[in-house]
């Protein structure tokens, strides 16, 4: 027990000395850290207190080159102001003498003006003086005209006085006496005067007018185009007129309906003939065939495809027919419109004159006119040109070519002198340009040379208008085509609003209203045809 209590006291003062000597152990260390620090602390505060030395040392120097910088620049500015202080006396010292000098010579430009204004007024002194006597001498010579005259005036009343005695005539009585017999003989001079004048000129305009006439008809050489009504198709062989007809004349019943012209296959070898008052109409058929021709592929799909291929190709030829005569004419600036219109003049006949070539003609003629007598000669020409416009669609409407041709002018914006010769060219209206004169001279000069005109070929062409108008004008037809050179009608009626009763009684109908507004030679035909086609597409 004892022992145990020994060992536990022993062990007990053994654990407290080991935690003395740790402590201590801790102390030491602590000790030797805060020293190390202390040093390290030490070093830097030495450290810094030199940086800052050397650098309020640097600070120092920099302030006193500062200084000196500053001293120098100080010193430089006072020589630079300096300077400029001398070059800007220099330069006012300079620019004084130079007004010096100027104010000196203008001093002595004004002294030599005084000069001069004192001898110019030493010299209107004198000439006064001078304008003084002349006024005393010519009031002195006044005086002696007046005592002159006043004699001058006594003896002429003294005189006619004495005239009056002799001629028992007052003297207003001699005046009005005198001035009636002078009057008269005026008159009577003056009018044979007047006459001859008046004669002479007649004489001299009406040969220049002749010359003038003359050398533009004799520099205008213009092509005559008669008109014709059939046209012919050359065929590479017999063989193909077969073709052309078709199985039971069907292609030759589909070119007919499409076209409107009639299409006479006879014994004539390798020729098609193409009947058809319409030469629109004519042509693209002519081509239509000649195309399908060449082509090989006749049938009557095909055959509505070329027509209408051929209808467009044509409205580009009718454009560029339009654009060569503008060109030929030597005229420029028409409305598109107003080219397309020309050109489709060139299928369009008069008398039997191409109104497409009567037009050039009669722009050409006006032009020539105008410029021997020193007028404008491209309004003349362009007013010739434009002057039968309406002849274009007076098929298409109701009015006179002239109303037509004036009503396009203004819609297309043409000069008020242009639409004015357009209007005279007939007389319908008073010309207010002398070149819209030379127009309807022109017109009637290219209308009245030999061979220009024919009047059955017009009325034949109005006589088979007429007929179209006349089966159009019922309800239910489609198309009408005057053929055979008008002796049959040929009606094409919807299928939709005519059946085959009523196409029977639609024929009888427009062959009573014909016999009744048309008179004709022989007998028409007309003919009604109902085609209904049912056509699906398969997709």
């Amino acid at each position: 027990m004892q022992l145990s209590g020994i060992s536990s006291l022993f062990l007990a003062s053994n654990g407290a000395v080991i935690g003395l000597g740790v402590a201590l152990g801790v102390v030491v260390i602590a000790a030797v850290i805060v020293s190390v620090l202390y040093v390290l602390y030490r070093a830097k505060v030495i450290k810094a207190n030199k940086e800052l030395g050397e650098a309020s040392e640097r600070a120092k120097k920099m302030v006193t080159d500062a200084q000196a910088e500053c001293k120098a620049l100080k010193k430089e500015a006072i020589l630079e102001a300096k300077e400029q202080e001398l070059k800007l006396r220099n330069d006012f010292e300079r620019e004084s003498k130079e007004k010096k000098a100027e104010l000196a010579k203008q001093e002595q430009r004004l002294t030599q003006r005084e000069d001069n204004l004192d001898k110019r007024e030493d010299s209107l002194t004198k000439k006064s003086d001078a304008l003084e006597q002349q006024k005393k001498d010519l009031a002195v010579k006044e005086q002696e005209i007046k005592k002159t005259q006043d004699k001058i005036n006594h003896q002429h009343e003294l005189m006619i006085q004495e005239l009056e005695k002799v001629a028992q005539l007052t003297k207003e009585e001699a005046k009005t006496l005198l001035s009636n017999e002078i009057l008269d003989d005026v008159r009577h001079d003056v009018a044979l005067q007047v006459r001859n004048i008046e004669q002479t000129a007649k004489e001299e305009a009406t040969n220049e007018a002749k010359k003038i006439i003359t050398l533009a008809i004799q520099r205008c050489a213009a092509d005559h185009t008669s008109e014709i009504t059939v046209s012919t198709v050359s065929l590479p062989s017999d063989d193909m007129k077969a073709r052309i007809i078709g199985r039971e004349g069907r292609n030759i019943r589909a070119l007919e309906n499409a076209t409107g012209i009639e299409f006479i296959i006879d014994d004539t070898p390798e020729v098609v003939i193409l009947s058809g008052f319409d030469p629109i109409r004519r042509e693209v058929a002519r081509l239509s065939l000649e195309k399908l021709i060449a082509d090989g592929r006749i049938h009557p799909a095909r055959i509505e495809e070329t027509v209408e291929k051929v209808r467009k190709e044509l409205d580009n030829e009718i454009k560029q027919a339009g654009e060569s005569a503008m060109f030929e004419v030597g005229i420029f600036g028409l409305h598109p419109e107003l080219i397309k219109l020309i050109g489709r003049l060139k299928y369009r006949t008069s008398y039997g004159q191409n109104v497409y070539r009567h037009s050039i003609e009669v722009a050409l003629l006006a032009g020539l006119m105008a410029q021997e007598l020193g007028l404008d000669v491209n309004f003349a020409k362009r007013a010739g040109l434009l002057h039968d416009i309406g002849k274009a669609v007076d098929h298409e409407q109701e009015g006179t070519h002239i109303r037509l041709g004036a009503d396009l002018a203004k819609k297309y914006k043409e000069n008020a002198n242009i639409i004015n010769a357009i209007e005279a060219h007939h007389g319908d209206v008073e010309p207010k340009t002398v070149e819209a004169v030379l127009v309807a001279a022109a017109d009637a000069i290219s209308g009245a040379r030999p061979g220009a005109r024919r009047e059955t070929g017009t009325n034949y062409v109005k006589r088979l208008e007429k007929l179209e108008e006349i089966a159009s004008s019922f309800s239910g037809v489609e198309k009408s085509y005057a053929i055979q050179a008008g002796r049959e009608v040929r009606v094409m009626v919807k299928p939709e609003q005519i059946d085959d009763a009523q196409a029977l009684f639609l024929a009888k109908d427009i062959a009573k209203k014909i016999e009744s507004e048309l008179e004709y030679p022989g007998q028409i035909k007309v003919n009604v045809i109902r085609e209904f086609r049912s056509v699906e597409y398969a997709k």
